[in-house]
């Protein structure tokens, strides 16, 4: 179990890489945008990119509207 910081909270997840922390938060695997530590990470590298502890995430989705 590691601690990331998801937004400014800290959370525990047992994720390996973002592509797991998004299935492990149930968010869509489209229109999500993540960063880690500052980089903006491409959903190409989503599986390669490994989380640590301490890592500061942020997620935004898009949402529809007018």
């Amino acid at each position: 179990m590691i601690e990331i910081a998801l937004n400014g909270a800290w959370v525990s997840s047992k994720a390996m890489n973002v592509a797991e922390f998004v299935r492990e938060r149930s968010l869509p695997q489209v229109g999500v945008a993540v960063a880690v530590n500052g980089s903006l990470i491409p959903k190409s590298e989503w599986v390669s990119t490994t989380l640590r502890s301490s890592d500061r995430v942020e997620i935004v989705t898009a949402a529809a509207g007018g």
